[in-house]
């Protein structure tokens, strides 16, 4: 039986792709994995390369870059594995990461998802790898700054969560689809994703179904993979801005809006439009000095 079906969607990232797959390869633990490359219409030579040096990876190559949530789901349609880890591929999976997570969940059957501590490359802990849900509160208070005023508030620190110990096993509200492992089983009760998001959201979305479904989210430090975000470019494409702050308004839609008064929707709307015009602005002045 297949412990593990790792599935990385993967858009024009050859290089990082390769070396994700080979992280994967080189753990030499004693998990049963499949490798499951879902490719969005790449045109860099990804798919070559999977099939050159990777042939025993099970290569999905859609005709269009379908984004993120549609791939991952076409990936685990195709899954066999008690465990489902969506995986970046600019990630890099360390020793005993991946049987350490299995070990974890197999010995508690309460969890639905569980994410690993996952380090940027500088080495620095990547915070998205535990969060709490983003409420119109938690996300005034983040983009007010407060949760690095007052480090130690749990108030101020709702979202980003940084007031729990990095090295310390927690039950968190959400993790990141840079890594994410679900329970095969949880899919019968919450569904797969959400394909209304592209690239952003939809791992946000997930938790919050399998936390309503009564399972618990895990932050499991113990594991360890560090995630080197695309490089070090902080240009971003239109599109990538475009849809980040669009996920924010369908998880708020989806989630939030009948919980909360018109004048509280209206001021969220209308945060996530500056926002993202300030966005559009900063990249544009970017994009002319490079």
């Amino acid at each position: 039986m297949i412990d593990i079906s790792i599935i990385i969607v993967n858009y024009n990232t050859k290089k990082l792709l390769g070396d994700t797959i080979k992280s994967v390869i080189d753990t030499g633990d004693n998990t049963k994995n499949e490798i499951i490359v879902v490719d969005n219409d790449s045109s860099d030579g990804s798919i070559e390369m999977v099939k050159r040096q990777y042939p025993g990876v099970k290569l999905i190559e859609n005709k269009d870059n379908l984004g993120f949530s549609k791939a991952n789901n076409i990936g685990i349609k195709e899954a066999s594995g008690r465990y489902i880890l969506l995986l970046n591929s600019d990630t890099k999976v360390l020793e005993d990461c991946l049987q350490k997570c299995v070990h974890y969940m197999d010995s508690n059957m309460e969890i639905g998802a569980l994410g690993c501590r996952l380090l940027l490359g500088s080495g620095k802990l990547d915070h998205a790898c535990k969060r709490g849900f983003p409420t119109p509160e938690a996300s005034l208070y983040y983009i007010l700054k407060l949760h690095k005023v007052f480090p130690d508030r749990k108030r101020f620190g709702k979202y980003t969560l940084n007031y729990l110990p990095t090295y310390e096993t927690n039950e968190v509200d959400a993790l990141t689809g840079a890594f994410m492992m679900v329970r095969k089983e949880v899919l019968n009760k919450v569904g797969l994703l959400d394909e209304t998001f592209f690239m952003y959201g939809e791992d946000l979305d997930w938790c919050f179904r399998i936390k309503k479904a009564g399972y618990k989210i895990i932050y499991y430090p113990k594991a360890v993979t560090i995630h080197y975000k695309e490089g070090s470019s902080k240009r971003k494409r239109y599109k990538t801005i475009y849809e980040f702050h669009r996920a924010m308004y369908i998880f708020y839609n989806k989630h939030y809006r009948n919980k909360y008064n018109f004048i509280v929707t209206g001021i969220v709307f209308a945060a996530i439009i500056v926002k993202m015009s300030v966005s559009f602005f900063i990249n544009f002045f970017k994009l002319r000095k490079s």
